[in-house]
């Protein structure tokens, strides 16, 4: 089993709590970052350790930090990601639904290291139930004297507040959650300036995922250097990874980097492998955003060798051969599943969640779900397929934020990898309809 940082007390009863939490070693890390360690001192740690953001792109954490503006006069402000709504992604919910203390200490830490006095975690709306876990425990914190003025008489000053969203996905981009934040309607910003300039209220900001906020405080207790020595090569640490689809054992598991992805699908401590005995047909390793891979990719890279759970290995080749680690989604398909129809259900995701700020992405993504459905209903044409690829290609790169590339990237690499599927639809529409029928008929047994 891999190293436990964020999970290592999760099943400890009680742990949400205040009390608990500290007999289990919680908030050591404020003492030693507040009382001995100065602001730039816990931000060399973090670079120290190689953590990159958790939330999907990978970007190392102490250095952006380290580009965080300090002009005199002007607030800063600290922005926790926890607008957690990538199809297949459910871990940042499981930091702060078990062990919400972890990512409040994190706060902490961080705001201190950044200079900020007043932080936000931005939650998602539907996690009512998590938001309400959450209050409770920033309460505790500050009955406790771990926020608020003086901090454990270190003089440092905090103010935590949880702000929920109101259901769109766009908020998870870091600017659209500012202007969100700020009681704007939820659109995207143009960059420059960049949040570390010109962030919430034009103050110099910062906005870091859930995960990567909760390794902080592991990375003060025990250096950055001992984090750095977890993993492998530029993927340092350990990740948590939400696993969904058609394996035995669906949840969220904490890997150390540079696992062979072997050895997470189909080792029992992980999950357990292929449900009712199906075969492997493709696997999405990062969240509903990124490319599909087939099997054979997904096992090897395009050398030959045995693909590893790292930022890495699971790009090589660029997205002909690979993908990306992403926010951790882990979706599995087995060979029963219809990739067209799955892109199909993503593409209508990305459609409803377009903020329609961009010509591409709003009507791109309509075009594309429409195109996507004919086909699917047995009504597509062979040209459909590559005017389908024509729009996303179209879209990728031409949007102000990555919505636009998460909508294409899916149907690229359907098309890429599963072409003959998309042409078995067109070819016959008969068999692709009665399927089609089949499918609905068991989605509505399902139901009654």
């Amino acid at each position: 089993m891999s190293k436990k940082i964020l999970l290592e007390h999760a099943h400890v009863a009680g742990i949400e709590t205040l009390a608990v939490y500290q007999k289990m070693g919680g908030y050591e890390s404020v003492r030693k970052a507040l009382k001995s360690m100065s602001p730039d001192a816990v931000v060399e740690e973090v670079k120290k350790s190689g953590l990159r953001g958790r939330g999907g792109a990978g970007f190392p954490t102490g250095m952006k930090w380290s580009f965080l503006a300090k002009p005199e006069g002007l607030p800063r402000y600290l922005l926790c990601n926890a607008d957690e709504s990538e199809p297949g992604t459910f871990k940042d919910r499981y930091i702060m639904e078990k062990i919400p203390h972890l990512l409040i200490e994190g706060m902490i830490i961080s705001s201190f290291a950044l200079g900020a006095n007043t932080s936000f975690i931005y939650i998602r709306g539907e996690y009512r139930w998590v938001l309400d876990i959450l209050e409770k425990a920033i309460a505790e914190a500050y009955a406790g004297g771990l926020l608020g003025k003086n901090i454990l008489g270190s003089g440092y000053d905090l103010d935590l507040y949880v702000h929920p969203g109101a259901g769109a996905y766009i908020c998870g981009e870091e600017t659209a959650l500012i202007e969100s934040l700020e009681g704007k309607r939820g659109n995207p910003r143009m960059k420059p300036p960049f949040p570390a300039v010109k962030g919430l209220y034009q103050c110099p900001t910062v906005v870091n995922n859930v995960e990567s906020i909760a390794a902080t405080p592991w990375i003060i207790n025990n250096g950055g250097e001992a984090y750095a020595q977890i993993g492998i090569g530029k993927s340092t640490g350990t990740k948590l990874i939400s696993a969904c689809g058609n394996i035995k054992k669906p949840g969220v598991y904490e890997i150390e980097l540079g696992l062979p992805v072997k050895e997470f699908l189909f080792g029992e401590d992980y999950c357990g492998g292929m449900a009712n005995g199906k075969k492997l047909k493709a696997v999405i390793p990062g969240g509903s955003s990124v490319p599909i891979l087939p099997a054979e990719l997904f096992l090897k890279t395009a050398a030959g060798e045995d693909r590893l759970m790292s930022y890495e290995s699971l790009s090589d080749g660029g997205f002909a051969t690979g993908s990306m680690l992403g926010s951790g989604g882990f979706i599995v398909y087995d060979e029963d599943q219809c990739i067209v129809r799955n892109t199909w259900n993503f593409t209508r995701f990305y459609h409803h969640e377009s903020c329609g700020q961009c010509s591409p992405c709003r009507e791109g993504t309509g075009w594309m779900e429409k195109v996507l459905h004919k086909i699917e209903s047995g009504h597509g044409e062979s040209k459909d397929i590559d005017l389908l690829w024509d729009i996303q290609r179209r879209i990728e790169g031409n949007t102000i934020c990555p919505l636009g590339d998460a909508a294409a990237w899916p149907v690229a690499s359907a098309i890429r990898h599963f072409r003959e599927e998309f042409e078995w639809h067109v070819k016959e529409p008969k068999l692709s309809q009665e399927r089609n029928y089949g499918l609905l008929n068991k989605t509505v047994e399902a139901l009654y």
